[in-house]
Order: structure tokens, then C-alpha cells, then sequence
């Protein structure tokens, strides 16, 4: 397959995405779509090459909505997992399936910095923590001066730990 049908198919999946996240979820869904599936475009080996479009459009949707808890009721947005597969015909065990490789690939987990929702950055636990001599630690009970040293690196995207020895 040449780089120009990738990018074809790429911008389909782009589509079919985006009409969902525009009929049934929000534009912060969308943009996290567009850029785990940019990112898929660009690995060696591009795993929307073969097979429906419609499955990888469910299975790029099914993985950042179960990182961030789409399919729990108590969170906003909500939709049930079939209003996926309904949606673009598929079956759930073939989309779940195509979801876990996904997250694999790009190490997608609960509260991944990079293909999280706003509110589960401003929700995640992990915030309020930070790592000292291979310890977790609450953030506060370290001195001022170091909780602003982490709030700097966080800020700038990075992460930082401490060793006292």
C-alpha cells in the first residue's frame, strides 16, 4: 500500500471519527481521536492498512473512551460501549480486540497524559503524588521549595523524583 492510499484511508478514519464525536460525544473526543489515529499513521507499520475502516474507527474510539471512563455512568460524557458497535455495525469481542492492540501500541492507560480528557487530567490521582527514594509520596508533605520544582517540571510536561541519598 503506498503512502497516499495510508493517507486516504487515514483521512476516511478521520471522518468516520469525527462524525461520531460530533454526533454523540464532544470535540475534545475528537481531538484525541485525530491524533492517536495521526499517530497510528505514522508508525512502520500501519495497523488501519487492513481491515474495515469501520472496526478502527470503533476500536480508536473504544480505546480512549475506556481510558477515560466514557463507558462509566458516573462520568460526563457517557454512552454505553453498543452505542458504538451499533453505530458503525461491528462486534464488540473484534472492536475490544482491535482497542487492546491500540493501547498496547501507544501504552494507553488510566490517566495517560496524552490521550486524556481535561477532566480526568484535573481528576488524576497521580497529581497530588510524587516519587522520593523509589517511594510514592502525597506532593505536600515535601518541603515549598521542591513542591514548586515539581509543579515547574509538571508544567513544562515533564516529570521529576527525588533521591535523598
Amino acid at each position: 500500500m503506498t503512502k497516499d492510499q495510508v493517507k486516504e484511508r487515514q483521512k476516511h478514519l478521520l471522518e468516520l471519527t469525527g462524525t461520531f464525536c460530533a454526533q454523540k460525544l464532544d470535540g475534545e473526543y475528537f481531538e484525541l481521536c485525530e491524533k492517536l489515529i495521526k499517530k497510528m499513521g505514522r508508525k512502520r507499520e500501519v495497523p488501519f492498512k487492513r481491515g474495515k475502516l469501520e472496526i478502527w474507527a470503533a476500536a480508536v474510539l473504544y480505546a480512549i473512551g475506556s481510558i477515560n471512563f466514557l463507558f462509566d455512568k458516573s462520568f460526563e460524557p457517557y454512552i454505553p460501549s453498543k452505542e458504538i458497535h451499533d453505530y458503525f455495525g461491528t462486534k464488540p469481542t473484534t472492536v475490544s480486540n482491535k482497542a487492546r492492540i491500540i493501547k498496547e501500541m501507544f501504552d494507553m492507560w488510566h490517566f495517560s497524559p496524552e490521550f486524556s480528557t481535561s477532566r480526568m487530567e484535573e481528576d488524576n490521582p497521580f497529581n497530588n503524588m510524587v516519587m522520593v527514594d523509589d517511594l510514592i509520596v502525597p506532593l505536600d508533605s515535601l518541603p515549598q521549595d521542591m513542591q514548586q520544582m515539581v509543579h515547574q517540571a509538571r508544567a513544562e510536561g515533564k516529570d521529576i523524583t527525588f533521591t535523598t541519598k
